[in-house]
């Protein structure tokens, strides 16, 4: 027999905005004049990315903290992230003078686990453990065994959730108009279950979409098999949206309440992430682009729609922007590698030099001569400035006789040689 959990209220959604009054910011939805051109809709974005601390999860992880007794807190609590639920916990201890132990994994982006100690200050202390969050979860969970300490979900609670649906009665309150599309992210539901809570009953007609990464489609795979799944390997890429398992409470919600969940690749997401940065002097995380990244998928279904997307997090760390260039260009065609074999004369790379096209770049190029060899292998990475190019690219080499092995196609070569 499947375990009915409790749902989340309206009523208590509400309770938890008072709560959240004069600790979180209320963020604007401001229209998108490019977007909306480019997708021939009106398209409007809620920019969570403007949060006290830089992303909604100060919501869910306040109001839950804000719910329990002093008895309970004097005991401590402790929490796992990915790094955005971790920044909401640690601003909550500070403000509430609560004790929190935060566990994280070792590959958190430097600039987020900063961002925690920020806001924390003396109350918290940083766990950095495992490469995943269900890693620093399931460490997490060892430590309140130990400890007695409350343990504050990401997404699968309650008051969490509720928590996080007062992003849904912003959007509800600010739009002066009918929202015939709501774009909202999933990493383990938390967020979309809370928005689903309050749209469901303030506006049924309202069609709401959940976006995952696609290397970590969590609640997509959960609903498709209909119960929750552990998926094996995830792509940790979209950190804020990458978890191996979504929860009991949220699959739930999101099975019943979501019309669809789409999945977007990693490189279309640093596409937009790139857009957002250029066009709009938007800086969103990986996470937080997911919802501007789908636009594409669903550009027919949306024309002349009222369509809003939500900016979740802009906790990006610079660090990771050739990272997130390369990923963009090598998604949209513009960025190809190869192994060539060039022959070992002189004069062989200048003759390779002369297949390339007037607006083609050599991006990279490794070589190390060999001696008592005919050829001498070297990595290639070349550059184009339209995707249309590199079919005349390859027609050169062949025509030329380039030895070349193409490596784009090729993951496990790709990944070790680049």
């Amino acid at each position: 027999m499947d375990t009915v959990h409790s749902a989340p209220t309206l009523d208590n959604i509400f309770l938890a905005a008072e709560r959240l009054r004069g600790i979180i910011n209320h963020t604007p939805i401001f229209y998108n004049a490019h977007l909306s051109e480019q997708y021939q809709a009106n398209i409007y974005l809620k920019r969570e990315d403007l949060q006290t601390v830089r992303s909604y999860k100060i919501r869910g992880a306040y109001n839950k903290m804000a719910s329990l007794s002093a008895e309970a807190l004097a005991g401590g609590i402790v929490c796992a992230s990915a790094g955005n639920h971790a920044q909401g916990v640690a601003y909550a201890c500070w403000k509430m003078q609560v004790k929190g132990a935060i566990f994280m994994p070792t590959t958190t982006p430097a600039q987020k686990i900063k961002q925690v100690r920020l806001f924390g200050k003396e109350w918290i202390e940083i766990h950095l453990v495992g490469d995943t969050y269900d890693d620093a979860y399931y460490a997490s969970k060892e430590y309140q065994t130990v400890t007695k300490a409350v343990f504050v979900h990401p997404f699968d609670d309650l008051q969490v959730i509720e928590g996080q649906g007062t992003v849904g009665l912003e959007i509800f309150k600010d739009a002066d108009f009918k929202i015939d599309y709501l774009l909202m992210a999933i990493g383990g539901g938390g967020l979309a279950s809370g928005i689903s809570t309050v749209f469901k009953q303030l506006s049924p007609r309202t069609k709401l979409i959940g976006v995952e990464p696609e290397g970590s489609p969590t609640m997509y795979q959960a609903i498709k098999d209909g119960h929750v799944v552990t998926l094996e390997h995830i792509d940790k890429f979209v950190d804020g949206a990458a978890v191996r398992r979504a929860g009991e409470i949220t699959f739930e919600i999101c099975s019943r309440s979501l019309d669809k969940v789409i999945l977007v690749p990693e490189g279309k997401v640093c596409s937009s992430i790139l857009q957002l940065y250029n066009e709009e002097a938007i800086v969103a995380e990986p996470a937080g682009a997911l919802t501007v990244a789908a636009l594409d998928l669903i550009k027919d279904e949306i024309k002349g729609k009222n369509v809003v997307a939500l900016i979740s997090g802009g906790n990006n760390d610079i660090t990771r922007t050739e990272e997130i260039k390369e990923r963009s260009l090598l998604y949209e065609g513009l960025k190809h590698y190869f192994i060539i074999r060039f022959p070992q004369r002189s004069g062989a790379f200048r003759e390779f030099l002369n297949v390339l096209g007037p607006n083609d770049d050599i991006a990279r190029f490794e070589y190390v001569k060999k001696t008592n060899r005919e050829q001498g292998p070297a990595l290639v990475g070349i550059e184009l400035k339209n995707r249309e190019d590199f079919a005349p690219l390859i027609e050169r080499m062949d025509a030329n006789r380039v030895v070349y092995e193409y490596l784009n196609d090729q993951p496990d070569l790709f990944q070790f040689m680049v």
